[in-house]
């Protein structure tokens, strides 16, 4: 049992032994700061939740190399950004650009937000404006019997 054990602990750390490290051998540092600005714009459309610099995905390294080879090449961010965008949807940005397509991605929340104080104003109001009903004689009467019962 302890063999086995030791086997597959060893066995899962040869997995994070074989992580590849991807080294870039930029022109100059405004490259290099292009490209660490572009990978953090632009997300992994495997993974998701993730941008390009922080996905492990095979496609987001092939995207990092191919932003890398598009800066190499002299290409602007614009260029690069606009690729991408032709290549995978609007999806692949991080901050997608107001238009019809994607505004009620940018105002949905803040209409929500307005129809939820709304309701809630209106839910206050209702509730301030409810007047208690006054009891009748009888119904005095009534409650005074059962209290009157209940102690004998």
């Amino acid at each position: 049992m302890r063999i086995l054990f030791i086997f597959l602990t060893f066995s899962l750390m040869v997995n994070f032994v074989t992580a590849k490290v991807e080294i870039r051998q930029f022109k100059n540092s405004e490259h290099e700061i292009r490209y660490k600005k572009l990978v953090n714009e632009l997300r992994c459309v495997v993974c998701q939740n993730q941008n390009l610099a922080d996905s492990n995905a095979s496609l987001a390294q092939d995207l990092r190399k191919q932003v890398f080879i598009m800066i190499d090449r002299g290409d602007d961010d614009k260029a690069i950004l606009e690729y991408m965008v032709s290549r995978y949807g609007k999806f692949v940005l991080y901050s997608p650009p107001l238009d019809a397509t994607t505004l009620f991605l940018w105002i949905g929340p803040f209409i929500i937000l307005v129809l939820g104080l709304v309701i809630l104003i209106n839910f206050i109001r209702k509730r301030k404006q409810t007047v208690p009903t006054e009891m009748s004689h009888s119904e005095k009467e009534k409650i005074k019997q059962l209290f009157e019962n209940k102690d004998s």
